[in-house]
């Protein structure tokens, strides 16, 4: 017994690595031109918008999850006729398209307020994994648009489309969230079977056929989308457990999912099973498509995962690749209806933060059950883009420089050799101190140091370790902006 519990602990301290090394190393650099100049301009965008949308928020519960048999606290059964009755369950939960009718549903509403945040991309949920689509596609009835959802008369029926359209207005880019496993369709959850976890329900290599017949789907969706829903600039695709394996990566699953199980009975929440959607064929047809088009197949160690996304939290260090940190903004991914926002501060720190490692911030909000957002967004929204208005020449077309961060105060770099200095208010802590000490950046003489808002040139000098920005008491006093203060540096040395 001793010997499993160190197996075990091995294997666990292994999956923690590896965790740590795909952070640093895995990633396969894109080598299509076109993706690669486009990728660049994403990274100077630094603020998107993520929308997790569909009739799940009609019920104020986690996106999809409480139809996938597996056995998390979060995901737990709590709403519709019979929730202790699996399949009672699934039949109310899939019948919430029949009451799905968001009359408020104001898309452009949305990309204004988005547009005055300093918001420059937004990503929305085409299909999330429970197989409804918020698009009026051709290969499915499961749909906004089908006959038996009250919202499919209304001339906005087209959800994504009139999204899309809304934020290409105010001069956005535009990505797609699609869901590679689609839980609703026969071709992937056979209802001979029974689900036993995320995963596709049986062995695709034993019905190979079927399982084409998933891939062509899948396929067919992605291209419609790109096909007659106009620019889209990036496809973001989830579900990272939809992907080919070999022998020994599933093997290796298997070891991590034994390791990861803390009550020491072999029992394996979900398994780890080849799924072959047949990715590269996909992109090549998806470019044809949309040339120069980004592909983020999460969390899938492949050329097709074109910038790597961490899940509601920021890395530690600057990251060796293009990354964007996915954020929850209030509640969760979906609407909940006693959502508690972040605050302005934590907002604008966590953007500070995030763009000084060189990544960017995809923000989520969540649309409620009526088309609109909580007022606690839109009060968000309006304190970034406040703050923006302001300092956001530090943040958009700029990279990291080291040590990227000292104390509270983070740094920036743009293509001219300026570096901006973010002094990130600390708790209870209204206006900037009258004297900023920097340890790890050296200004040229006679460089100009200014503060974003503001004309006054202020007056700095070398101390014995770095240096030090005075700031005199009528600015401190009358500041340009709240929650951070950012000090241009014209010219440091190198």
């Amino acid at each position: 017994m001793k010997k499993r519990i160190a197996i075990i602990a091995l294997l666990f301290s292994v999956q923690l690595f590896s965790q740590a090394i795909y952070e640093d190393e895995r990633y396969i650099p894109e080598t299509d031109p076109l993706v690669l100049a486009k990728l660049e301009q994403w990274q100077d965008q630094k603020f998107g918008l993520l929308m997790h949308w569909g009739t799940y928020s009609q019920w104020g519960i986690v996106e999809s999850w409480s139809i996938c048999p597996e056995d998390y606290g979060w995901c737990e059964r709590k709403k519709g006729s019979n929730p202790s009755d699996y399949n009672a369950y699934v039949k109310d939960y899939e019948d919430l398209r029949k009451t799905f009718n968001p009359v408020k549903f104001n898309p452009e509403k949305w990309a204004k307020a988005a547009k005055n945040a300093g918001i420059k991309y937004m990503v929305f949920t085409t299909k999330h994994h429970d197989g409804f689509n918020m698009f009026d596609t051709k290969y499915s009835d499961y749909k906004v648009t089908d006959k038996d959802v009250p919202f499919s008369t209304n001339p906005k029926a087209n959800i994504a489309k009139e999204v899309f359209d809304a934020f290409r207005k105010e001069n956005m880019w535009i990505g797609a969230y699609f869901s590679k496993p689609d839980w609703h369709n026969e071709n992937y959850w056979d209802p001979y079977f029974p689900p036993f976890d995320r995963n596709v329900n049986y062995d695709p290599v034993a019905y190979p056929e079927k399982w084409k017949k998933y891939t062509d789907f899948t396929h067919n969706q992605i291209l419609e989308l790109l096909s007659d829903y106009g620019k889209i600039d990036i496809l973001w695709l989830d579900g990272g457990w939809v992907q080919k394996l070999d022998k020994e990566e599933i093997k290796k699953g298997y070891e991590a999912k034994f390791a990861e199980n803390e009550s020491g009975n072999g029992f394996i929440k979900h398994r780890v099973v080849d799924q072959d959607i047949k990715m590269d064929e996909l992109v090549d047809k998806a470019r044809k498509k949309q040339p120069g088009l980004i592909v983020v197949d999460r969390a899938v160690h492949s050329k097709n995962q074109n910038y790597l996304t961490p899940e509601n939290r920021v890395p530690e260090k600057t990251l060796p690749y293009p990354w964007e940190s996915c954020i929850t903004s209030g509640g969760g991914w979906s609407y909940t209806p006693d959502a508690k926002y972040l605050t302005g501060r934590q907002g604008i720190h966590m953007l500070i933060d995030i763009v000084a490692k060189g990544g960017n911030l995809l923000l989520n909000v969540a649309p409620g059950p009526d088309g609109e957002w909580q007022q606690g967004a839109y009060d968000l929204l309006a304190e970034y883009g406040a703050w923006l208005k302001i300092n956001g020449s530090g943040i958009y077309n700029t990279k990291p420089i080291a040590p990227f961060k000292e104390n509270n105060i983070c740094m920036t770099q743009n293509k001219a050799g300026n570096v901006f200095l973010f002094y990130m208010a600390k708790e209870g802590e209204n206006k900037i101190p009258a004297e900023v000490i920097v340890k790890s950046i050296s200004p040229k003489k006679g460089t100009a140091i200014t503060m974003l808002g503001s004309k006054t040139k202020l007056k700095w000098e070398k101390v014995s370790e770095g240096f030090k920005v005075i700031i005199p008491e009528s600015l401190r006093n009358n500041l340009p902006s709240k929650e951070a203060w950012t000090l241009k540096i014209e010219k440091i040395n190198r």
